[in-house]
């Protein structure tokens, strides 16, 4: 069995797959302190062929069960790659940055991240969801139906709080002061990915992309539709699978 995990900043992505490279499991558990240690107790007792580590706390993994390690964007690229032929743009939204990857022939040839400011990630989306009383899986469908158009400008997460708060204190709706967030957040991946010739097939990963109003607010914006996986939460840990797999042979 050839496995990928991506360590990220709110979850780590642990997926397995076959020689014949459909993913045979697929978890996610939160990451907590000593987060190497949880993944080799989920992983004991399991055959390994092959493991290749990705994210933030890839050399977590590197150091404690001997994986290689590759980039979250050579990770996403394989990935996407694999299950969308022709996609030319990967738009992703993780919970500690967001990046768009641009594709040529299966392989990523340039990038843009955003990970200096929580405003244009999905921390600042699960930050919103809190304030205004949603869970983050309900967040995107709740404001789905908003009847104003409110602004967030700020492109700093404490500030953009603070702008929330005041709209929160004018007696707005939690709806519309949802809708204005998503809205923020889709400018600053919009705004990433039209830096890119959107050619191809755009594809929208990471686990933001299962939010259906920021994918509606993103598309308008780039005037495309997207592509979104299965479950795009875990395509990082599926492209260092893949890795591993090809990796072994």
């Amino acid at each position: 069995m050839h496995w990928g995990v991506d360590v990220g900043s709110t979850y780590t992505k642990i997926v397995s797959i076959g020689e014949d490279g459909e993913i045979v499991e697929a978890s996610t558990i939160e990451t907590l302190i000593d987060q190497d240690e949880k993944v080799y107790q989920f992983l004991s007792g399991k055959p390994i062929s092959s493991i290749v580590a990705t994210g933030y706390g890839r050399n977590l993994i590197k150091d404690k069960l001997g994986a290689k390690v590759i980039s979250e964007i050579q990770a996403h690229a394989k990935a996407t790659a694999n299950l969308f032929e022709g996609c030319s743009l990967i738009i992703e939204l993780g919970g500690q940055d967001s990046k768009v990857i641009q594709l040529e022939n299966g392989y990523f040839v340039d990038f843009r991240m955003n990970d200096k400011c929580a405003a244009g990630t999905g921390k600042f989306l699960e930050i919103a969801a809190n304030r205004l009383g949603f869970s983050i899986d309900e967040f995107g469908d709740a404001c789905m139906d908003y009847d104003k158009e409110l602004e967030i400008s700020s492109m700093c997460a404490v500030f953009a709080e603070s702008e929330l708060i005041s709209l929160m204190a004018k007696k707005e709706s939690a709806k519309n002061i949802g809708a204005a967030v998503h809205a923020s957040i889709a400018s600053r991946l919009s705004n990433m990915a039209m830096k890119f010739s959107l050619g191809g097939k755009v594809v929208f990963s990471g686990g933001g992309a299962k939010n259906r109003l920021l994918k509606k607010m993103i598309e308008e914006k780039i005037e495309r539709k997207m592509e979104v996986a299965p479950n795009p939460q875990i395509m990082g840990a599926y492209g260092a699978a893949i890795e591993a797999r090809l990796s072994s042979s």
